[in-house]
């Protein structure tokens, strides 16, 4: 089963929430219509900044644990890397 790590943010260098999935566009849909109440309704971070799929959902739980030790300016860095205007990426799960 595939899996997917994420981080939505709330806006531009805003609040970040990372998470991992096996049903990317389901679970963006929970946090964009705060169907579950937690953090990322808390917070207003609904907007998908980048996304990574992975080949089983082990491995995609263990890169998220990965990335959420991480220093924010890496988890900056990392959104930056593809989405220099962090652009809401949501439309690339349309093939998902």
């Amino acid at each position: 089963m595939k899996g997917y790590v994420y981080i939505l943010a709330s806006k531009r260098n805003g609040t970040l929430y990372t998470g991992v999935t096996s049903d990317l566009p389901g679970r963006l849909f929970e946090h964009q219509n705060e169907l579950t109440p937690g953090f990322t309704s808390r917070y207003g971070v609904k907007t998908l900044v980048w996304f990574d799929e992975y080949d089983l959902v082990t491995t995609a739980i263990t890169r998220e644990k990965t990335i959420k030790k991480w220093p924010r300016q890496w988890k900056l860095n990392l959104i930056e890397e593809n989405n220099p205007e962090w652009e809401d990426i949501s439309w690339h799960l349309m093939g998902l």
